[in-house]
């Protein structure tokens, strides 16, 4: 494989998608030498085959607002790759998604799917929907239509969709209620679900609880610890609230989250009362954080501003992709930053994670560090296909086992000569290995 030369023929096939692009260059540049050692996968095509979706599906989603007014939005689903099991990734509804996103998601998922250890392929879909400012009645209406499209081709051995950025329980349970009346069955078909209908404990805190057992085996296989250690978190969603929850347990100090509007910097640390407030922030439909300012004494506000520039010891981006630049690397490097989890999806660009790598600072990316969320909505399925219930401890369990698992992966694909550990090249090599070899053993499908 010459990866210099597939990424000029997927750049002339899919012109404008950087996304996606930047996706597939990377884990294609950490494969690369080993990819090379095994003939098969190139008498096979893995890499022509592995970088591209399997289907994807584009539909139209007509809804009534409250005001009776007709609005047409997209869907999408793309199916990306089943070879190691169903395909399982989530819904995204945001103004900002477009086909190059959910490429970029569907194909991260894939690999990160593969990390678990569970039998899960990789998709991904959503629409340019936005829920914000909309009542639950719109929400639920939109959500309906949607599922009205979407449900022919999913199912809980084919295809099985979860939440992602404005996706929600609520969002969930319309989807869920929608296809139940539509396929007449009651199945593991979606995950995130309510408690009532057959969802997971521990499952709305497992990517931000996942995220931290795996950055507190970063730091004990560097011979550090997760205590009293400083950490900026950006977002103030689902995921940086369960990151910010199992960091204060452990007894790290979270000093910042972030929104569309700025940043709050609270040098004494979230406590459980700030950690609840998250959520209620999330919950306003203002989409902003500066109120936490106002509520408690100490913390400031930082308008338009990200972050990055708060000495801390661990970054740990939650909000989105690329959300961390090489500026705002260099800030963090010349701070003393000696840790960065990277929670999002593909939150640093290729220009950060350079820089850290770099420096030897210990980066990890997002597909092994947020796999916690998809592993325990792996363990919903497991639970609804069983029809049984976990304890929240069992779940738990379970779920810091499989980050475990992960962190070994990384290490053991990922430790240089030199004994820096370079989890971003760990981490893309160990998912790879693991598709690519069940396509080879599967044949050319």
């Amino acid at each position: 494989m010459n990866v210099n030369h597939l990424m000029t023929e997927l750049e002339r096939k899919h012109p404008g998608e950087k996304e996606y692009l930047q996706a597939v260059r990377e884990v294609l540049a950490s494969v690369e030498e080993i990819y090379n050692r095994h003939p098969e996968f190139g008498a096979l095509r893995i890499a022509e085959r592995i970088v591209e979706p399997d289907r994807i599906f584009t539909f139209k989603v007509p809804w009534v607002d409250d005001r009776g007014e007709v609005q047409v939005n997209i869907g999408y689903r793309v199916q990306f790759n089943n070879a190691i099991g169903p395909y399982k990734g989530g819904l995204r509804f945001h103004a900002s998604v477009n086909l190059s996103i959910l490429k970029f998601l569907g194909f991260e998922q894939t690999f990160k799917n593969a990390l678990t250890t569970l039998p899960m392929g990789g998709a991904k879909g959503g629409s340019d929907f936005n829920p914000r400012g909309k009542s639950d009645a719109e929400i639920m209406r939109f959500c309906q239509a949607f599922m009205t499209e979407l449900w022919r081709y999913i199912g809980p051995e084919t295809d099985v969709p979860a939440g992602d950025i404005g996706v929600g329980g609520r969002e969930i349970g319309y989807l869920y209620g929608m296809y139940r009346k539509l396929a007449r069955e009651n199945t593991g078909v979606l995950t995130g679900k309510g408690m009532t209908y057959g969802g997971s404990l521990v499952r709305p805190e497992a990517t931000g609880f996942g995220a931290i057992y795996f950055t507190a085996q970063m730091l004990e296989q560097a011979g550090d610890e997760l205590a009293r250690k400083r950490i900026a978190l950006s977002g103030f969603g689902n995921v940086a609230w369960g990151a910010a929850l199992k960091a204060t347990e452990l007894g790290a100090k979270v000093v910042t989250i972030s929104g569309p509007d700025g940043f709050i910097y609270d040098p004494s640390g979230l406590d459980r009362e700030k950690i609840d407030y998250m959520l209620e922030l999330r919950a306003s439909n203002n989409d902003v954080v500066a109120p936490y300012a106002e509520r408690f004494a100490g913390a400031e506000f930082f308008a338009g501003r990200k972050p990055w520039e708060i000495p801390v010891d661990i970054a740990m981006p939650c909000a989105t992709q690329n959300e961390l630049d090489g500026e705002d690397a260099a800030r963090l490097l010349a701070n003393g930053v000696r840790y960065i989890a990277e929670v999002s999806n593909m939150g640093c660009t290729p220009e950060a994670i350079d820089a850290f790598i770099a420096q030897k600072a210990v980066y990890a990316p997002g597909k092994a560090v947020n796999a916690g969320g998809v592993a325990t909505s792996g363990l919903e399925m497991s639970q609804n296909a069983m029809k049984l219930n976990w304890s929240r401890e069992e779940v738990d369990r379970r779920l810091h086992e499989i980050m475990s698992s992960i962190h070994r992966a990384c290490l053991e694909y990922g430790t240089e000569p030199d004994g820096y550990i370079n989890y971003m090249k760990g981490a893309n090599i160990a998912g790879f290995m693991k598709v690519a070899r069940s396509m080879v053993e599967q044949g050319i499908l």
